[in-house]
C-alpha cells in the first residue's frame, strides 16, 4: 500500500519520500519547493496560501501514489 499523506504532513517529508509529486505541488503555484520555508510548510498550510481545497489536493497526491505503486507491480 502507498504511503498516505494527511493535512499535517510537512512538505518536505512528501518531496523526501515521494519526489516525483513535485509536479502536482508545482501545478498549484508552488514554484520554490527546494527553498526552506516551502519545505517546512504543511500541505494545509500550502493549499491554504494557494487557494487551494486540501482535501481535494490531498486526494490527488494519494491517488497518484497509489498509481505510482501499481505501475511497479506491472
Amino acid at each position: 500500500m502507498a504511503v498516505q499523506f494527511t493535512r499535517d504532513t510537512i512538505i518536505g517529508s512528501v518531496l523526501d519520500v515521494a519526489p516525483q509529486t513535485a509536479p502536482l505541488f508545482m501545478s498549484i503555484g508552488m514554484h520554490c519547493l527546494g527553498c526552506p520555508a516551502s519545505r517546512g510548510e504543511t500541505i494545509e498550510q500550502a493549499c491554504m496560501v494557494h487557494g487551494i481545497d486540501c482535501d481535494s489536493f490531498l486526494a490527488q497526491i494519494n491517488r497518484f501514489l497509489e498509481a505510482c505503486e501499481a505501475n511497479k507491480g506491472e
